[in-house]
Order: structure tokens, then sequence, then C-alpha cells
């Protein structure tokens, strides 16, 4: 069975630091996902050039195939040295996994990762290696559906010191934080976010240290394709509609006219739904194998706006301040499918000529494009075809 890898990280700076000593950076391939987490010695702008380094050469060199003792070889001899310490340091966390769930994890003095399964740790079987004079941890193992795979830098750990805790928050309170707090529907940005913004109350929001939490889980796929206006030819209704029905995930028609098209191919009645009445986004339809109906360009402007906040904030109760259809077409993007195909038509809409309504075609194009493009910035592969 092939997997799809669900991944989330985010970072806390410094108090009074303008960059992020720790650097995450993702590689999607075509078999799985490679992502490091490198932790700069110190913070600020030196720490964060010493974190980007790192996990750009870890990324690129791995990504190429080379062996992960010249890798830590280059690291060593690459890095600048530290003319107050004397020592050329960042420390890092490397996690390869593929569809199938074969994983191969990498430590260098980083926090040890945590996986979490059905909601308690389990056991990696890691090996020690000295290599270039670091002592480095690997570890390969089978993953399994509904896995987390957690990493963190050291923020983590010290949160709290001389504050909350005199002794920071140790790697098995964090332990314990992500067992207890565990839920069967957690998605990968639940889980970061928990521990995130915990480390955060510890430091009374003010980081003593660079703080920062990547989780990837193990899913499977579920995708969703979005019909958006119709197709420019009438010749094509059937077969675009064909398309969307096709899916194996979840369907969504956006707009008036689109979904009285695939209500007349389908020869399915639509029933608008009055139970609930937004001021601001126009009521939803139901229609037999079809997940969501919406209207049309007022909706998907305001889930373009709701991307936006939640992708600045990666808070989840941002999806679920209402029940309008664009909250609830904002939350099937997010949460519920791992990839978006927009099946987005171009013919011109004779309602929107109206100079009363200054909707054009021009406007939705945009409005699908940036909403593509802000769900590949969450990590969700989205696509667009024009029909």
């Amino acid at each position: 069975m092939n997997f799809f890898i669900e991944t989330s990280w985010d970072s806390l700076n410094h108090y009074g630091e303008e960059l992020c000593g720790d650097k995450v950076d993702l590689v999607k391939r075509d078999k799985g996902i490679l992502m490091v987490l490198s932790d700069g010695l110190g913070s600020g702008v030196k720490a964060n050039i010493l974190a980007s380094l790192t996990s750009k050469i870890i990324t690129s060199m791995v990504d190429a195939g080379t062996d992960i003792r010249d890798v830590v070889e280059t690291i060593a001899s690459t890095l600048p040295v530290c003319k107050v310490r004397n020592v050329a340091y960042s420390t890092f966390t490397m996690m390869e996994v593929d569809r199938a769930g074969n994983a191969y994890f990498v430590e260098f003095d980083n926090p040890s990762l945590v996986i979490l399964r059905n909601g308690k740790r389990v056991f990696v079987p890691w090996v020690e290696e000295n290599i270039a004079g670091k002592q480095i941890r690997q570890a390969h193992m089978k993953l399994q559906l509904n896995d987390f795979v957690i990493t963190f830098s050291d923020g983590v750990i010290h949160a709290g010191v001389g504050q909350a805790l005199n002794f920071g928050w140790q790697h098995e309170n964090v332990v314990q934080f992500l067992e207890e707090t565990s839920r069967p529907d957690d998605k990968a940005v639940d889980v970061q976010h928990r521990l995130l913004m915990k480390s955060s109350e510890l430091y009374h929001g003010q980081c003593g240290d660079d703080t920062t939490v990547a989780v990837l889980r193990i899913t499977e796929p579920v995708p969703c394709c979005v019909m958006v206006g119709p197709p420019v030819n009438p010749e094509d209704d059937d077969d675009v509609v064909n398309e969307l029905m096709s899916c194996p995930g979840i369907r969504v028609i956006c707009g008036g006219t689109t979904s009285q098209i695939v209500s007349k191919q389908l020869g399915r009645e639509m029933t608008i739904d009055l139970d609930y009445i937004s001021p601001d986004v126009p009521p939803i339809a139901h229609m037999e194998g079809i997940d969501l109906i919406t209207e049309g360009v007022v909706t998907i402007g305001k889930v373009l706006d709701l991307l936006e906040e939640y992708s600045a904030t990666k808070d989840p109760t941002v999806l679920k301040r209402e029940k309008d259809g664009a909250y609830l077409l904002t939350e099937i993007l997010v949460e519920q499918c791992t990839s978006v195909k927009f099946i987005v038509g171009r013919a011109l809409n004779p309602a929107h000529q109206n100079p009363d309504m200054p909707i054009s075609l021009s406007i939705k194009l945009r409005l699908v494009k940036d909403i593509s493009e802000c769900l590949q910035k969450l990590g969700k592969p989205a696509k667009i075809r024009y029909v």
C-alpha cells in the first residue's frame, strides 16, 4: 500500500531575535519525503546561517544518493568556526520516509525524535557510530498507518528553565505530554501546534532559545477534486462531470451554474441547505455523490482569506469558527484531504457581466491560483486543470 506522508513544522524565535537559529528543509520525491531539522549554535544571524548550511548540505547530498558518512564529514569540514567557542557546530535530525512506510532516521545531538503509535511511544532501534569525530545515531524501521514522527530542537526541552520549571521540560516530560494530549483524529499540524504552543506557554511567551517542532504522519491518501465553473465548450460538460465523479475521494462543486450542470448530467436533484444562514457567504447545497456544493467567487474568496489566516497562525480553530460554505471547504482542503485537483471552467458567467456585480473571470482564476499556491506552501499537493 502506498501511504501519504503528511508534514507540518513551525518555529518560535529566541526572544528579541528577528531570525530563527533553527531550520527545517523538506524535499518531496515521488517515492516519499526527506526532512531535516537543524539547530545552529547560539541564536540570531550566525545560528541561522549555521542551521541553513547544515540543512541544505544534508538534503542536497542525501537526495543525490550520498552516504551519510560523507555527508557528516562534509558538514564537519564546511561549517565556519565560532571564534568565541572555537567550534563549528550545528545539530540535526534527518528523517527519510518512503510511501511504503520505510523510514531512515539520523540524529546528531538533537533531542531524540518520538514516534507515536495509537497514542503511545514506540521503540526506535538506534545504532550509534562515530563519524568525523561526531557521535551519530541511525535507525531503520517500518512505520505503520497513522504513526506520528515528532522531532524538535532543544528549545522545547529548555522551555521553562528558571521560570515554570527549575530544570526545563525534560525529554520524558515532552513524551508524556505528547501521549496525554494525543487524539485519534489528530493531523500532523495538530500535534505540531500543541507542542509548540505548550513550549511557548512554559517560556511565558518569551522563548529563551529558538524552538522548532516538525511532525510527519503516515496516512492513507484522500484526494479531493474541486470543480469551479463550467467549461468553455458546453459539449465538454459530460467529460468534465465524469472526471469529477471518478475522483475516489472528496468531491466539491463551487458555483451555481456549475452545480446545475452536474445535476443535469447526473440526473440528480440538488437541494439548498437553509439550516445555516451566513450574512457573508451564500448557502451550501446537497446532491447525492457530492460532498459539498458552494456558491462560486464569493465563497472561494473567503476560502483564500481563511487559508492565509491559517497559514500565518497554524491555529486549527481558525477553520471552525463558522459553518458556512467557506469554512466547510477550507476545512476539507486543510484537514480532510491529502491532495487537491481543481477543475476550473473558463466559461464566462452571464451574471458577472452585470455592472452592479463587477466580478470577472480573471478574478475567479486568480483566486483559485492563489488558493493552490497557499495549499502548496502548507505542504498540500495541489494542481489546476483548466477546461
